[in-house]
């Protein structure tokens, strides 16, 4: 799995992000020799860079030394904060952590053990049967089966299990919604070890036809990476308005995806 991080591949970009978040926070008037100063740049690099940004649509100038980044410039300050966000929490899950970790014991363990660590329903286990692969690490503390103990010096790398997240599409209010879908290829078609996500009421609405209640309604987008990065398999129903969303939301953190359409009738006409 190969995360997208923009701004970390690219010094134009990484110095733009800089330099608008700059400007974000003092505009309307902001000096590009301040700008310059903060970042220990020249003032010609910032000139530069701003008439790029100019160019881009993600500034406007609205006079000398005025500057106004404009929305199409704060979605993408989102959008890279996002990927550096989501980027954090990939090396803190992936890379080695050299403090204390916690995990649940999968057998009675002492302090100063060597353990394996695996993943599995999303969380972190600890067991005292230690093969030659994945991480290990040392038990801080003493544990009884199922309780939660401190592991440190931990080596090598959690097998995440990463998987794909199933998309089922179905059509808005506009193209009929819950009445417009298939909602037998829906239910038998979800497995049961999923988690179920629900985009838009209409995904609510199906999926209670469907004799199915969703996990979780709110932060989906967010939800979804989340899960993703523990090893969970994910599967959302996203009305249709909604897709171009997720989508760019999974691609921004290198999540493979597969999308169902569940619309029965390509040229409904609703009644309203």
């Amino acid at each position: 799995m190969t995360l997208m991080v923009e701004i970390l591949k690219s010094k134009n970009l990484a110095s733009k992000f800089q330099i608008l978040l700059e400007i974000a926070a003092n505009q309307p008037t902001i000096h590009q020799k301040e700008v310059a100063k903060k970042l220990e740049i020249t003032s010609q690099a910032v000139s530069e860079y701003v008439k790029e940004l100019i160019g881009d649509g993600w500034l406007s100038s609205t006079g000398r030394s005025k500057y106004k980044v404009t929305k199409e410039g704060v979605d993408w300050i989102l959008k890279m904060a996002r990927q550096l966000q989501t980027y954090t929490l990939f090396v803190n899950k992936i890379v080695a952590d050299i403090s204390v970790s916690t995990a649940i014991a999968t057998n009675d363990l002492y302090s100063g053990q060597l353990v394996s660590l695996y993943m599995k329903d999303g969380l972190l286990f600890a067991s005292d049967v230690v093969s030659g692969n994945g991480a290990r690490g040392i038990t801080v503390t003493r544990a009884k089966n199922g309780e939660d103990i401190g592991i440190s010096n931990v080596e090598g790398v959690i097998n995440l299990g990463l998987s794909s997240v199933t998309i089922f599409k179905i059509p808005g209010i506009r193209k009929g919604g819950s009445r417009n879908t298939d909602i037998f290829v829906l239910k038998n078609k979800i497995p049961q070890s999923n988690l179920v996500g629900a985009l838009g009421i209409e995904s609510v609405v199906v999926l209670k036809q469907a004799g199915i209640k969703p996990d979780y309604l709110y932060g989906v987008k967010e939800a979804v990476v989340e899960m993703t990065y523990h090893g969970l398999a994910v599967l959302i129903v996203c009305v249709d308005y909604e897709i171009s969303a997720l989508e760019e939301r999974l691609k921004e953190n290198g999540i493979s995806y597969e999308i169902t359409d569940l619309e029965v009738d390509k040229y409904f006409v609703s009644s309203y």
